[in-house]
């Protein structure tokens, strides 16, 4: 009786350590097929350029190709749904940024995700300062003169967004809240067509990454006015802050980061996160990020969680402020 009852007892104590031997076994087997990095923007973007800038050292950490698709629409939303229906075994990661992971939650009453609940943080890669940008015809050298212009000549000029509700889109109507000055959104589908239009004169104020406002404002092909950090930004280093052109207090820094399906067995997150912070800590990514403009900025995947349940409560404040309502 007493052997009978140890060998129940025996096989209870196997069949519940089955799960588990699974999730090893799976953990140790990943990645086995190539990663897959969904953005909800189109190519040529902030995003992209990120992306492709960690895809190759990642590739190598982790022993499988890593390939960048592009599922764009709704200001992220589109991309954000196909990594949460997408199989929770870490080969379909999300990146994404400000916009879709804190601001889409505040602007739309019925989003589709939920970031908390529908996906797993992996790892934080950057913190991303935007630039004031004007096109050349434009006739303001400093914020200050482009604040005086706008306000003599009120709805006559536009400023182009990656898209409703982004960061592009909300950090221009937080300097316009902040100032009385009205201008009118013109929203698009991703950076890249905004900033496009940009530079031929369609749109004539923009709230842009500093990777991309660095490079054209060099070129004479962009004015940059001011950045949104608190300090000042290397690739733009003559260029002053927002609060040194006198709007008091305004420091607005997006971030980016990658995330995975909920679900996700925790092993495979941790092995995702220590690849990128592998990754990040290479000399030569964190010098090519800076002088794209981003600020290399890695979190761990349980860090990168508490940094998002402490930003989105910011951000939705942010919105709240400006006004914008997005269903």
């Amino acid at each position: 009786m007493h052997r009978r009852t140890a060998l129940i007892a025996a096989s209870a104590t196997a069949a519940c350590a089955l799960p588990l031997t699974a999730r090893m076994a799976h953990a140790q087997a990943f990645p086995s097929k190539p990663i897959k990095i969904v953005i909800g923007f189109p190519a040529g973007g902030p995003l992209d350029q990120h992306a492709r800038l960690l895809s190759d050292k990642l590739q190598k950490e982790l022993g499988q190709p890593v390939v960048i698709d592009y599922k764009t629409g709704a200001g992220g939303i589109v991309g954000a749904q196909e990594v949460m229906k997408s199989p929770a075994d870490g080969h379909t990661i999300m990146l994404a940024n400000t916009g879709v992971m804190v601001l889409n939650p505040a602007l739309y009453s019925k989003l589709p995700y939920a970031t908390l609940k529908d996906f797993v943080p992996i790892a934080r890669s950057a913190r991303q300062p935007l630039a004031f940008l004007v096109h050349p015809s434009v006739p303001a050298k400093t914020l200050p003169e482009l604040i005086a212009h706008v306000k003599k000549n009120p709805g006559r000029l536009n400023y182009g967004s990656a898209g409703n509700g982004g960061i592009s889109h909300i950090v221009p109507e937080m300097l316009k809240s902040a100032t009385g000055m009205f201008m009118t959104h013109i929203p698009y589908r991703g950076s890249a067509p905004a900033f496009q239009d940009l530079i031929s004169g369609q749109v004539q104020v923009m709230a842009e990454s500093i990777p991309q406002a660095a490079q054209y404002h060099k070129q004479g092909r962009v004015r940059a006015l001011a950045v949104t950090s608190r300090e000042r930004n290397v690739a733009l280093p003559d260029v002053p802050t927002v609060i040194e052109s006198g709007i008091k207090d305004f420091d607005v820094v997006g971030f980016y980061g990658f995330l995975a399906p909920a679900g996700t067995p925790k092993p495979v997150v941790d092995r995702l996160s220590k690849a990128f912070e592998t990754v990040l800590k290479d000399p030569d990514i964190s010098s090519r990020m800076v002088a794209q403009g981003a600020d290399p900025a890695f979190l761990g995947a349980d860090a990168f969680a508490e940094y998002l349940k402490a930003q989105s409560p910011k951000w939705a404040d942010a919105v709240k402020r400006s006004g914008a309502k997005l269903d």
